[in-house]
């Protein structure tokens, strides 16, 4: 028998509904692409940055840094890279409702090109924000800067979208001043990390609503 337009919103509003609460565990390009088109207020994404890392990183004492040298962030060169940034991309902006946002963060090593590739895809970039962390790791080999911030890029699916923006809020949070697109936010340590990055909890309460699903 055909569906009819009441009959598909039905199942459209029960797939929607078995979202709420529930934290998804998967291939997040596989499970974006099961989920209700238009369906999602927020997406926040921490993607692999491909940080191309080579040899092992030790400390002025010697000892071993542990630093990302998981397969996840291995690509066998910026095409592959910039193809699995496109798939993500394009499944996150299906499922975002039209006045939905994307959050994401990334280092020098990636955002440039996810910048340019949501951008390619109709994102509509509203801010850039640097996260300035007070307690960076160290440049061990003395031969370049200490990295010490993360580049967040807030979008909307386009140009015309109105995305939740908890102004007061945020002000609230800045001492009564309006929030500015530098957040100096000390990396997570220990039993902290468990609560998520800071500047994730700070994104939180920007777009907090209710009825939200991210």
């Amino acid at each position: 028998m055909p569906r009819t337009a009441k009959t598909t919103s039905a199942v459209r509003s029960a797939a929607i509904t078995l979202l709420i609460d529930k934290i998804l565990i998967g291939d997040s390009i596989r499970l974006m692409n099961q989920l209700p088109a238009q369906s999602v207020d927020a997406v926040f994404a921490d993607p692999p940055y491909n940080l191309q890392l080579g040899g092992e990183l030790t400390r002025p004492d010697n000892s071993r840094v542990d630093g990302v040298d998981d397969d996840w962030d291995k690509f066998s060169d910026f095409e592959s890279y910039d193809k699995f940034t496109y798939d993500w991309l394009k499944a996150a902006k299906r499922i975002l409702k039209p006045d939905g946002c994307l959050w994401v963060i990334g280092s020098y090593h990636n955002i440039f090109r996810v910048g340019a590739i949501l951008q390619n895809l109709g994102f509509w970039i509203l801010n850039d924000v640097i996260w300035c962390k007070t307690n960076p790791m160290p440049n061990f080999r003395g031969m370049r800067f200490t990295n010490a911030h993360e580049t967040l890029i807030w979008a909307s699916p386009s140009k015309d979208a109105r995305p939740c923006f908890n102004y007061e809020a945020m002000k609230n949070m800045n001492d009564e001043k309006q929030m500015r697109s530098d957040w100096i936010l000390p990396i997570c340590s220990g039993k902290e990390r468990l609560k998520g990055p800071s500047a994730t909890r700070c994104i939180r309460r920007k777009n907090r609503n209710p009825c939200s699903i991210a």
